[in-house]
């Protein structure tokens, strides 16, 4: 049992230091990190490779799977999420003065379950249960690029330099690619595990979400990613 135990304990370890590379280590990285010889860290990867709990590209290099992604998911209360988050999505609504989502992955497309309107009185309809283009939206471009079963390398060529892109910086722009004249950004929101498990996003008029250059407003993005980050901890990661 005491064997047991610690090979649960170092497998744990593999999987932390697995989610937080991004899928860029490969196992001679992965065994200094967690201070295992390498015999030992490439046979417990082998055993999270057959549960599927992580996954290896053409070049060695190891991301977390869709085995872990299901276990994750499987207990996330989409109810719950939007309790947690809706603190944090007022507050963001009322201070970057934009519409805020929160949405989650379904088989390669976004669904919105939880929206705030932008703090004005025009017209605005509820999009909540709405299912948007996961690669045209800041909000879809953030759930694809953090997706543990989605490799860089095994991207489409023509999307591969956006998503290590998005997983390098830890968010999401969109400039008009869903609707004509408006842009969004949008960040990874993390479960217990360290999973992402939604994305919190803010959209609007293109010429208040970014500079005249197109780039997004530096503290637009502060504001999107701390958002995310406290719903993050509220969901219970301790990154």
């Amino acid at each position: 049992m005491p064997g047991s135990v610690q090979s649960l304990e170092r497998a744990a370890a593999i999987l932390q230091v697995v989610a937080g590379s991004g899928g860029t280590l490969g196992v001679t990285d992965i065994a200094a990190a967690v201070g295992l010889p390498k015999t030992t860290a490439h046979s417990l990867l082998r055993t999270l490779l057959g549960v599927r709990f992580v996954e290896q590209d053409r070049e060695g290099r190891y991301a977390l799977g869709p085995g872990l992604l299901r276990l994750g998911a499987g207990h996330l209360d989409v109810n719950e999420l939007r309790s947690r988050a809706s603190n944090w999505t007022d507050a963001l609504a009322s201070r970057s003065g934009h519409a805020v989502r929160l949405a989650i992955l379904e088989r390669e497309q976004v669904r919105v379950v939880h929206h705030v309107f932008r703090p004005d009185d025009s017209a605005q309809v509820l999009d909540v249960g709405s299912v948007l283009p996961a690669d045209r939206t800041a909000l879809g471009k953030v759930l694809l690029a953090f997706a543990p079963h989605r490799s860089v390398r095994g991207t489409v060529d023509a999307r591969r330099a956006d998503v290590a892109a998005v997983r390098a910086r830890g968010w999401a722009a969109e400039d008009g690619g869903h609707e004509a004249g408006t842009a969004g950004l949008a960040a990874p929101v993390r479960g217990s595990t360290g999973l992402v498990v939604a994305a919190l996003g803010i959209s609007g008029p293109a010429e208040s979400v970014l500079d005249r250059q197109h780039q997004p407003r530096p503290l637009l993005v502060s504001m999107v990613v701390e958002s995310a980050q406290a719903i993050s901890r509220e969901l219970g990661w301790h990154g």
